[in-house]
């Protein structure tokens, strides 16, 4: 079998349990499956239950097919076994018997758009019987058009062509494609006349009432001779003043789209837009003409769609971009590397559970010789959520400049509150730990941090409060503690207690007093690790719906120095 290597037309999406989905580009054909690069696997999976040489994916005149190549267990196509198998998009195909992972084959828009326009293309040619000149040349413009569909020209270009295929089809004396602008209006976008002319998309004038028949009938409408047509479509003014005697309109539709908030079986197809032609002359078309007419709007609706996947392609690569340049400003905002001070060991964790997320942590020392540690959780998940921790976080700033925390929070509530749109509320808890032991601390909502004095865990304080940005007359007092050396703080956000398993049940509050009450002479980076360890244990693998933050705080006493702890 020839190997050859060209541009991916297919993908295969790898799914394990307990790994990230990966997307592989399918860029070489055969293309192998197998576990070791070293045994020439294109696509090597380091996994014991995978054979050396599994399974290898080739092209036929049917399209792609995957072969067993001696994966044990053999391999299984939608659930049924299969030793060679012609493949279709979406296609999963499961290795051996255990379901740990799965690929699952997907065809380029291209490719999905080729193999659609060439089965259109082999159902016309097999109805074909004898047939005039005209008619095989029409079939030779449908088969230049069915390659130039995948050729590398700018889509304007592509689609200019089209037009001017459909021109001579039909010998129009001009053609026009149009697209629905932002309130869904069918609008000009590019107009061609006779020979291969270019004619100005604003001065054209299409007749609506030709164009609104065929769209309320969803199907191509081929009037050849308007004098003959409906009386409404006889006296239109576009029609009479441009002496219209025959029109072609061909309505272009993407492929079939679930209607928002209806069942499966309930689907509309999304217009894109519509190939327009006219003449002052009457016209006669055979049933191979109006075959090849469906067959070039086909082909230009799949353009069109396909124009439109590639762009919202891009663009959901631009966001991704973006996303991924705020995660990386978030995560540099969160300390780094927490350093221990001569009084205290710290230990911190956040794990948003998108890109960005709207838990947020900080340590640090303020003038007077105190340590300060904060734990936020924005209300809501992503962007917005990440936005408002970054002003929280600007906001807090000034407490390093002498500033009486409780106004700082007062100043938040009213900020958030007065700006309604945010939408955005904050719980938090910020403390202040002096090198004797005592804690000054301001609740707002947030989770009681929990404290481990000798091993026995109990929460530091209990009852309500108001989180910043929820109640515009709330006030925010602090209060005391007395740490005693060796205790420990744990301050965590809701992400932790309700962190799921796959059956939606909580890991909950009791689980982390338990959790954490386990670690009593524990370094405090053996202390986050275990907590952590624990809720991943616990949800199985579940996919989490909200971030996970921890700030572990130990006091060592005031003439204890920095140790290793």
């Amino acid at each position: 079998m020839t190997e050859s290597t060209a541009p991916a037309k297919a993908f295969i999406d790898v799914e394990f349990v307990d790994l990230p989905q990966q997307v592989i580009a399918i860029t070489e054909l055969p293309f192998f499956i197998g576990r070791g690069q070293e045994n020439g696997n294109h696509l090597s999976l380091d996994d014991m239950r995978i054979s050396r040489k599994c399974a290898a994916i080739s092209a036929g005149s049917s399209g792609f097919f995957i072969e067993d190549r001696g994966q044990r267990e053999g391999i299984f196509v939608n659930g049924e076994p299969a030793h060679a198998h012609w493949l279709a998009n979406g296609d999963r195909i499961r290795l051996g018997t255990d379901n740990a992972c799965q690929l699952v084959f997907r065809l380029s828009p291209e490719a999905m758009a080729q193999e659609k326009a060439e089965t259109k293309l082999r159902s016309i040619l097999g109805s074909m019987g004898n047939n005039s000149a005209d008619e095989l040349n029409g079939l030779k413009l449908l088969l230049e058009a069915t390659s130039l569909m995948h050729s590398e020209l700018p889509l304007e270009s592509v689609l200019a062509t089209m037009l001017d295929h459909a021109i001579v089809v039909t010998h129009a004396d001009r053609g026009m494609l149009l697209e629905p602008d932002e309130s869904g209006v069918l609008q000009v976008e590019l107009a061609r006349g006779q020979g291969g002319k270019s004619l100005e998309p604003e001065a054209m004038n299409p007749s609506r009432s030709v164009l609104g028949r065929a769209i309320e009938l969803e199907t191509a409408v081929v009037n050849e001779d308007l004098n003959l047509a409906e009386m409404n479509l006889q006296s239109a003014q576009s029609v009479v003043l441009q002496l219209l005697r025959s029109s072609v309109v061909i309505p272009l539709y993407g492929g079939p789209r679930r209607q928002a908030g209806s069942s499966a079986e309930t689907t509309h197809r999304q217009l894109l837009g519509a190939v327009y032609l006219d003449s002052k002359r009457t016209a006669t078309f055979s049933a191979l003409d109006r075959q090849i007419l469906d067959a070039l709007g086909a082909q230009a609706g799949s353009i069109l769609e396909n124009a439109r996947l590639i762009e919202q392609e891009r663009e959901r690569q631009r966001l991704e971009q973006e996303l991924s340049i705020a995660r990386e400003i978030q995560q540099a905002l969160i300390p780094q590397g927490l350093q221990d001070y001569p009084n205290f060991a710290i230990a911190g964790f956040h794990r948003p559970c998108n890109e960005v997320g709207g838990d947020y942590f900080d340590v640090f020392p303020v003038p007077d010789g105190r340590i300060a540690i904060l734990i936020a959780d924005v209300s809501g998940k992503g962007l917005g959520a990440a936005l408002v921790a970054t002003i929280l976080q600007g906001a807090l700033s000034g407490i390093t400049l002498d500033v009486d925390p409780a106004r700082v929070f007062g100043y938040l509530n009213r900020l958030l509150c007065s700006r309604a749109a945010i939408g955005r509320f904050v719980t938090m808890f910020f403390g202040l730990i002096d090198p004797d032991g005592t804690l000054e601390f301001i609740r707002a909502g947030h989770p009681s941090p929990l404290v481990m004095r000798q091993g026995i865990v109990s929460e530091l304080y209990s009852g309500g409060s108001f989180p910043v940005g929820l109640v515009e007359e709330a006030s925010y007092t602090s209060s005391r503690f007395q740490l005693e050396p060796e205790d420990t703080l744990l301050l965590y956000t809701d992400g932790v207690t309700e962190a799921e398993d796959r059956f939606g049940k909580l890991f909950q509050d009791t689980r982390l007093q338990e959790t954490f009450g386990q670690y009593k002479d524990a370094p405090l980076k053996a202390t986050q690790e275990g907590i952590l360890s624990a809720v991943e244990n616990f949800s199985q693998g579940a996919s989490q719906s909200d971030d996970i933050t921890l700030l572990l705080v130990r006091y060592r006493g005031p003439e204890k120095q920095q140790t290793a702890r």
